[in-house]
């Protein structure tokens, strides 16, 4: 497993991977696979966006494919530049269990260790997924409030636990 910096030469493999997570994990992000199919220009928006100050993509590759990623990004208001969070986290369930998430969250914390302003990273994640839940305490992750029915799946609602990690 390689984990890497993304770059806009893999926007493609980045949409491909992020539609995959939202028809195979819809209650993990706040977009909908329908949504984002409509979007005009997805694949020159992902392009800009990896190429965004302070927003960085890490990707997990085995195989040479893409099949991992979480994004880093930092507040840019000035009140707020101590803080950066965590999104779009997402392995692909052939290779979950091989530690790529485990690296790809450790790469997101590094990053942020080695910009100076950062002192705190929040996330949030699905209050039921345990797998989740514990990986993020496990690497020093704690729970400071819990949004009930923060998402609406069909007729499902879920709660989300947001956590931070103070550097």
């Amino acid at each position: 497993m390689e984990i890497k910096l993304l770059t806009p030469n893999d926007a493609s493999a980045y949409w491909e991977l992020r539609l995959e997570a939202l028809q195979q994990s819809p209650e993990a992000f706040g977009t909908s696979y329908e949504e984002a199919i409509q979007r005009t220009n997805p694949i020159e928006r992902v392009e800009s966006n990896l190429r965004t100050e302070g927003n960085y993509t890490f990707g997990a590759f085995h195989q040479d494919k893409l099949v991992g990623m979480v994004t880093l990004f930092q507040e840019s208001y000035l009140k707020m530049k101590h803080r950066a969070n965590i999104f779009a986290m997402y392995v692909s369930p052939q290779v979950r269990g091989l530690g790529a998430g485990k690296a790809l969250l450790m790469e997101a914390i590094n990053k942020a260790r080695t910009i100076e302003e950062i002192e705190k990273v929040n996330l949030s994640v699905v209050s039921t997924n345990e797998k989740a839940r514990n990986l993020y305490t496990q690497l020093g992750f704690k729970v400071f409030g819990v949004e009930e029915k923060a998402l609406k799946v069909a007729d499902t609602y879920y709660d989300e636990d947001h956590m931070t990690l103070i550097l």
